[in-house]
């Protein structure tokens, strides 16, 4: 997941470094941008992550997403569960973030194909925040069978494994990445999955 105010060097070099790892894909998470400016952004994400075949997944904006012709979208849970059905129609990959094993089930009859599930671990973001822990991890990945599940909070290349061990189809990581300057061989380390 993409953070700029992380970004160790200029956005768009950080972001083709971390293509060139080929993550399973890059979710455009600048949430606190307007929609206007986060579609030029994600546009210019979606280019680089072409270059290097690597999927590209826009966050929250359903609109412009479709603008861009995403084939897939990330979304809070409110609002995939507020998504008409034609708008999701248009995606043929939806994911969803939970924080529970309800939300879990919520976002997989909503429709999610695939659901990041945190923080499991302490992590600056949510500072103050207790994590969820594994226990919550674990029990969301049994909850749903059948989407894969991505660890996200506090993932680093030390506690990657355990979160597969607990179930996860794979772990998403923001600081750990966008934080990195060495992501070609940094990131290969938080590439694991089932």
């Amino acid at each position: 997941m993409t953070n700029r105010h992380l970004s160790v060097r200029d956005y768009d070099s950080q972001i083709s470094q971390i293509a060139q790892a080929r993550p399973e894909a890059v979710i455009v998470r600048e949430k606190d941008l307007p929609e206007q400016e986060y579609e030029m952004l994600a546009a210019r994400v979606m280019d680089i992550c072409a270059r290097y075949k690597v999927l590209c997944i826009p966050h929250t904006y359903a609109d412009a997403a479709i603008r861009l012709g995403a084939a897939a979208l990330h979304l809070p849970l409110p609002l995939l569960l507020s998504m008409p059905k034609e708008q999701k129609k248009q995606f043929s990959i939806l994911g969803a973030s939970v924080h529970s094993k309800n939300e879990a089930l919520q976002a997989k009859k909503a429709g999610a194909t695939y659901l990041t599930a945190g923080h499991i671990f302490a992590t600056d973001c949510k500072r103050g925040v207790p994590p969820k822990g594994l226990s919550v991890l674990q029990e969301i990945c049994k909850s749903v069978p059948q989407l894969p599940v991505y660890a996200l909070g506090g993932i680093n290349a030390q506690n990657a494994p355990s979160c597969i061990r607990a179930g996860a189809y794979g772990c998403a990581s923001c600081r750990s990445v966008c934080g990195m300057r060495m992501c070609r061989t940094g990131l290969k380390t938080m590439i694991c999955h089932q």
